[in-house]
């Protein structure tokens, strides 16, 4: 049965049955979904918050940690389990994030020491 009849090969060839709809009238296909473009929000919001810790120093770090910490320590008591986070585990934001707020008041403290010439 490798060999197609030929009947079979000329109602491939012919109209199709939307052909047949709307008095020989195709329906018109819908046009086809477009992708959104790639909106490089998250590229845009790095930028600023780099910026910011540039201009601010380990206190930017600070509050920016500060500020994460207590929005996931909030959602966790909620009973959030798992983050969208790469770290996926609260937990684990959680130390991540009090890690950097110990960076922070470290950079912190030896920027002051070197404000006040404690070097």
């Amino acid at each position: 049965m490798s060999e197609v009849p030929p009947q079979v090969s000329s109602i491939i060839a012919g109209p199709k049955p939307s052909d047949f709809i709307n008095n020989g009238c195709a329906a018109p296909e819908p046009p086809a979904a477009e992708a959104a473009p790639f909106d490089p929000l998250r590229l845009c919001i790095f930028a600023t918050i780099s910026m910011l810790g540039w201009l601010f120093g380990p206190l930017a770090v600070v509050v920016f940690a500060a500020v994460g910490f207590a929005g996931y320590w909030t959602a966790r008591k909620a009973g959030l389990t798992r983050s969208k986070c790469y770290l996926r585990d609260t937990r684990l934001v959680l130390a991540y994030l009090g890690l950097f707020m110990l960076a922070g008041l470290t950079g912190l403290g030896f920027q002051l020491a070197r404000w006040l010439g404690w070097n």
